[in-house]
Order: C-alpha cells, then structure tokens, then sequence
C-alpha cells in the first residue's frame, strides 16, 4: 500500500512507508509537543503515535493548569488514511522542523486549541537510544528534542489563554524504532526467563530543552544510585549530553559536562529547585538556576501506559480501542504531591509528577544572566545515595 510519503526519494528500505522491516508491536513513530506559560502556569501537552504493527495512529491533548490535569485521547485505524490527524486533532507541518500548526477542535472534552508551535533553534539529535535483554533489542530508537516558542488560543472550560511568541514557550521530540513494551502489547513475563539484571541500574533521569530571549538549548544525564553518570543499558542511558544554541541560524556550542545541586519539598522526593553546572566545549562556565512554576504534571494519561491503565479500557496508545473514531477523556487533580490517586484499572499512579515546568535562569560565561523556562522530565527511582534517597520510591 502507497502512502503519500512514498512520493519523495527518501526510502531506506525496499518497502513503502506502509510497511516496517520490523513486527515488534513495541515499534512506532510519533511525536510530543508542550506549549507552555509560566506566568499564566499552564502546560498543554499534545502528540501522536503510528504503530504499523498494530494498524493504529493514537493520539492526546491535555492541559495542566497550576496542578489541575484535564487530558483527551484519540484513536483510530491508521491506514485508511496516513494523515497526522485523529478526529478533532491535527498537526500540520507548515515549514518542518520549523513551523507547526497544532489544533483540536471542538469535542466532548473542556479543551480546545489551535496553536502555531515556532522553532528557536535546530533539532538536536540525542544519542541513539538502545537495550539489551538476553541479546533482544528492547530499545532501538532515534530521538530528537527541540525547543521553541508559540502564538494563538488555548480554550480550557470557561476560560481563554492568548499564546503569545517569546512569553509562551514550547518543547517537543520525534521519536521512532523499537521502545520499551507497553501493556497489554509486551508478553507475558511468565512465559519467559527473567529479565537479565544490569550491571548499572538508573537512578536518576533528568531531561530539559530550555528557551530564553537570547538563546535557546538542551541538556540531559542519567545517573546511577551513586550518582555517576555513565552508559547504561536502559530506555535512557546516555550519560550526558547538551547544547545551546544562539538563533536558528547562529552558531551551536555543546555543553560538555554537567554537575548539580538540587532541593526537595521536605519528606519527599518532589523537586523544588536547583542549580546546574555546566561547561561548554570552550571551557565556559554556565550557571542554571531552576525553580518550579507550578506542580509537576503526570504523563501517566497521555496514554502511552507504561505503568498501566492510563486508558478507560486497560489499552495503550498503539492497541485497538473499537471501530471508527475513539476518544476518552479524563480529569485528574496532582496540586498536591504526593497524591495517591487511582488510574483506570485501580493502580496507584507515581506519587510524585515527572514533568515539571521550570522558571530557568541562565548565567552565561560572560556573567550575564537571562531569564527562560523550560520543561525538565525529572525522576528518580530506588536508591539514590547522592541526595539520601532509601529504595522505596
């Protein structure tokens, strides 16, 4: 079966886009997006996945508003038609990796939006993502993260947000190969020999595309229970990387090296703030100072169902949810964390939330100091001895 992809000269295989050289129904291709304002504390979330395997284009659209989460999810069979569109949500790529119009309609949920998503720098490609488990690839994925800015109108309940360009911002990533299973897709433990231990486990991932006025960048580490970063064999095992970027156009310096200080809500493992440390590859010293903007929102009902239950029915974003046009939607209140609120299948949800949007201050080598935001995926599980952390999370 043709797409309209097939049209241009970029195949990579003999196939057409319709088909994958993989029947993994952990394999799929999709996008995030976040548009957000840390005056107005609002965080809209949106994306899209196709999983080939499964013939399914899933898609979400939420809104975090100072802690209050409302979030819609979408489905439908995905070759009838290879448009980025699912019912009432479309992503249009005006100009790729540049401009990109990101709109839901009216449906049956308190949300609506029609926004124009605007590049502040190129995309950066992170390091290939891949795991292992008794030689099986159980990660084998390209990822790029870019940050950006946004203008046009957000409708949550009664009650209208202007988005304006360089006071909203946003984050996204496009990401697509082999990723972690998710129930009800993965296969039954029970009918295979137990996970292999690594050597190294992660305890910590910390995640964040950052805009400011002046320049634009991103930066992420993972770290062990002792809190060296090193190469894992892991969903995120890169150890470090990063860069900033000055213009879409302008020149690009990588961040070399990072260390951190960082500050918890009294008794719990929820951030509060923090200083990072960075060096570029010219010996520049940067200086970050991040400060939450409002509570940390879950993505625990986007719908990718790593932890179970995120939709009504028990699937995920890449199963099959009925005939036609599915959409669901939910509301959930994570202003106070951490919480013990129940998913779809009566599943403690994580207690604490892992995205955060962050006021970020940022001190350049040549003192000067520049104010942003950003969006910082932030976590920790088990053990971590750094911040004296026990294995209960």
């Amino acid at each position: 079966m043709l797409t309209p992809y097939d049209e241009f000269p970029v195949h990579q295989a003999s196939r057409p886009f319709s088909e994958i050289p993989c029947t993994d129904y952990s394999w799929d291709d999709g996008y995030f997006f976040g548009v957000y304002s840390a005056e107005a504390k609002v965080f809209l979330f949106t994306g899209m996945r196709v999983n080939p395997n499964t013939d399914i284009i899933g898609g979400y659209a939420g809104i975090n508003f100072d802690g209050v989460q409302h979030t819609v999810r979408l489905s439908r069979i995905w070759r009838p038609d290879f448009s980025t569109s699912i019912g009432p949500l479309s992503f249009e790529f005006v100009k790729p990796m540049r401009e990109i119009r990101l709109a839901l309609g009216a449906n049956e949920s308190d949300l609506e939006f029609d926004l124009r998503w605007i590049a502040l720098a190129p995309p950066h490609e992170e390091a290939h993502h891949s795991a292992v488990n008794r030689m099986r690839a159980t990660t084998d994925q390209t990822r790029y993260t870019q940050g950006g800015t946004a203008s046009g109108r957000i409708r949550f309940k009664d009650r209208w947000f202007d988005v304006t360009e360089m006071r909203w911002f946003g984050s996204r990533d496009h990401s697509w190969g082999i990723y972690a299973g998710r129930d009800p897709l993965r296969p039954d433990p029970r009918w295979l020999p137990p996970a292999e231990v690594p050597p190294v486990r992660r305890a910590m991932r910390f995640w964040l595309p950052f805009q400011t006025p002046e320049y634009s960048g991103f930066y992420q580490f993972h770290e062990d229970a002792q809190g060296k970063q090193l190469k894992m064999n892991d969903t995120f095992g890169t150890p470090f990387e990063g860069a900033v970027n000055f213009g879409f156009d302008g020149p690009k310096l990588r961040f070399v090296s990072a260390r951190h200080e960082l500050q918890f809500v009294p008794g719990t493992r929820s951030l509060s703030r923090g200083i990072i440390h960075l060096v570029d590859e010219r010996g520049g010293q940067w200086r970050h100072e991040i400060e939450l903007a409002c509570p940390p929102w879950s993505p625990a009902t986007i719908g990718y169902n790593v932890d179970g239950g995120s939709w009504k029915d028990g699937g995920n974003i890449g199963s099959y949810h009925g005939a036609g046009l599915y959409i669901e939607h939910d509301e959930f209140d994570f202003s106070r964390q951490p919480h013990d609120l129940l998913n779809h299948l009566g599943k403690p949800m994580r207690r604490w939330g892992r995205e955060h949007l962050v006021i970020v201050r940022s001190t350049g080598p040549d003192g000067r100091t520049v104010v942003g935001q950003g969006q910082l995926e932030f976590l920790i599980d088990g053990a971590y001895e750094a911040y004296g952390f026990g294995s209960e999370a």
